[in-house]
């Protein structure tokens, strides 16, 4: 009896199950999303780590076919990424460029109709869909005021400033050094040294030895602010090989964990600021133009200060403007 009713419950549910089941199978996959992304120089640290999350975000989402290329520091071979995408009709582009000379090769990819997500270094003009960065005029600015505060205020800060800039031909270069040196206008603070790196840790470490030459008296150096980590312990090192690290503090800009962090939690570096690299962002963003989704035009991301007294801490919170 028992073996009856359970072949007859079988037999009613039976054809709902298999409705249920067919409906399941019958759901679409989702739209394959073709990304092309841009990087302008894998040799940096934080570019190594922007591209590590870049995949590790996309490879979250089965839909997504990321095309990853390396211009390799050279503008010419970004251009030519870049026009390769547009030919390959992408469903998004993601770059983060060389300097302000890709303005137009961007512009002709977002009139082509793709939409186009700058990451880190600004471009001319409006003619992409979203720029993702952190604001590096609040950066900027941050550093300078940090300094002038840490050595008394307005009107004891005083001593003799090496800068070490970025690449010269693009915009964050520019936003990190012009208000660092507003911040420190009123003060005794004086820049006896400054030259461009390029973001490249042996460039830093040329200019660095040059600036110690050059202000070959003890004491003359007293504050170095490299525009990102890698210069700012470049030239540590080399003050160290001069016997001068004792003399001056070193600012770096980007805290990797791993390095800008860990320098300021060896003592090399007194303080280093936030730069995310915004990957988790731009996938976010891609995924929602392939939708057809609107995004912002301008996604600025925080920053974070790290010292010796808050790095165990995890820093300290610098919000964007």
């Amino acid at each position: 009896m028992h073996t009856r009713r359970f072949v007859l419950a079988a037999l009613v549910t039976a054809p709902f199950a298999l409705a249920a089941f067919a409906g399941e199978a019958q759901q679409p996959a989702a739209k394959a999303i073709t990304i092309g992304y841009s990087q302008c120089n894998r040799g940096e640290p934080w570019r190594e780590q922007m591209d590590k999350d870049i995949k590790a975000n996309a490879a979250k989402h089965s839909e997504i076919k990321l095309i990853a290329k390396d211009a390799q520091n050279e503008a010419l071979r970004q251009i030519g990424h870049v026009r390769e995408f547009v030919s390959q009709k992408v469903d998004v582009l993601i770059i983060s460029p060389k300097d302000t000379s890709l303005t137009p090769a961007i512009a002709d990819a977002f009139k082509a109709g793709i939409p186009v997500i700058i990451l880190d270094r600004k471009v001319e003009g409006d003619q992409y869909t979203c720029f993702i960065g952190a604001d590096n005029r609040v950066i900027g600015e941050q550093v300078g005021k940090w300094i002038v505060q840490t050595l008394g205020g307005n009107d004891k800060a005083e001593g003799g400033v090496v800068e070490l800039q970025g690449l010269s031909s693009t915009i964050a270069a520019k936003d990190r050094s012009e208000p660092f040196r507003e911040a420190i206008k009123d003060t005794k603070l004086k820049i006896v040294y400054d030259a461009d790196m390029e973001w490249l840790s042996d460039k830093a470490r040329e200019k660095m030895q040059a600036a110690l030459a050059r202000n070959a008296k003890k004491g003359s150096i007293k504050v170095v602010y490299g525009a990102n980590d890698p210069a700012a312990i470049a030239a540590y090192n080399a003050a160290k090989d001069a016997g001068r690290e004792k003399e001056m503090i070193f600012i770096g800009v980007d805290a990797l964990p791993h390095e800008g962090v860990q320098a300021v939690k060896s003592g090399m570096l007194a303080a280093t600021f936030e730069y995310p690299n915004g990957a988790a962002e731009a996938i976010d963003a891609a995924i929602k133009l392939s939708k057809g989704e609107k995004v912002e035009k301008t996604i600025t991301l925080g920053t974070r200060l790290f010292t010796k007294d808050n790095v165990e801490k995890g820093g300290e919170a610098i919000p964007a403007k």
